[in-house]
């Protein structure tokens, strides 16, 4: 059998100490260990990260990626699973990054149903800018910028994807390794859009691991009954003193895609080989 080689790279590893990025790195790095161990080609895996501290797992696992810009990792991912829906598609963001200026993409991403996993780091701050405050900060959040504290409201992000059409919602938390490999493992396996928020600490700026601990809550999960999702994902609202459930809060089979089945995608009123349109646009530009 040949040896495989590692999955994390030589990069120098800048995360504070004690980061929530960590477990989601190596939670991502067992799944595609087991993947391996089927004979399953890594080849066939995209990363696509953000602008953020998350934004590093890029550099530290050793797959394909793609850095994307701020707020646009959900863009280039649809146009990877466009251009080759062979391809298992991982886009990794903060919460600034996917519920700040990346907001309107996720919306229509979850509505589409693209065939891709998100994931999102939510540790509820801008850690690499510093401590700001982003949309799942609680009110009264005391941050560089608010000094005195926030005022608004933070927003139900599971609930607006719910309410988008995604297809699978979960939410597991840095602090539950076992069940954040869970999680993360049934949506690549998802056909469809997966979304997946990762409640994590910013050992920095916003540790929460006392608060976390004392209130999430692993649920039975749930397949196709909207009712139960909702109750699952209304049950906290990113603000109040609740108990957080963890789990997979709704998960649904759509009729499949003939863009999913390996054929050829649709390129300008026929069926062209992906490999000779790229080079012709790229011709059209020299």
């Amino acid at each position: 059998m040949t040896e495989q080689p590692s999955l994390i790279t030589d990069a120098q590893n800048t995360w504070c100490p004690g980061c929530g990025n960590f477990a989601i790195q190596h939670s991502l790095k067992a799944i595609l260990t087991d993947l391996q161990g089927e004979e399953r080609d890594l080849s066939n895996v995209v990363l696509v990260s953000g602008i953020g501290c998350h934004a590093k797992i890029a550099d530290y696992l050793n797959i394909n990626s793609f850095y994307s810009i701020h707020g646009r990792t959900l863009p280039v991912a649809t146009g990877i699973v466009l251009a080759n829906p062979q391809l298992n598609v991982i886009c990794c963001a903060g919460d600034g990054d996917m519920y700040a200026e990346g907001l309107d993409h996720l919306i229509f991403a979850a509505k589409r149903d693209i065939d891709l996993t998100v994931v999102v780091h939510d540790n509820r701050v801008y850690g690499l800018t510093t401590g700001q405050y982003t949309p799942t900060s609680p009110v009264g959040f005391r941050g560089r910028s608010t000094p005195s504290g926030i005022k608004e409201r933070p927003i139900n992000p599971l609930a607006l994807v719910l309410a988008s059409g995604g297809t699978f919602v979960a939410r597991s938390y840095t602090g539950r390794p076992a069940h954040l490999k869970r999680v993360l493992s049934a949506a690549l396996s998802h056909k469809g859009f997966s979304f997946v928020e990762v409640l994590q600490i910013c050992a920095t700026y916003n540790n929460l691991t006392a608060f976390y601990h004392e209130r999430v809550l692993e649920v039975q999960d749930n397949e196709e009954d909207l009712n139960a999702a909702w109750s699952y994902v209304n049950a906290w609202d990113y603000n109040t003193d609740a108990k957080i459930p963890l789990g997979i809060f709704f998960k649904e089979d759509l009729p499949p895609d003939p863009s999913r089945s390996g054929e050829k995608p649709y390129l300008g009123g026929a069926e062209r080989d992906v490999s000779s349109a790229i080079a012709a646009i790229l011709h059209d530009r020299v």
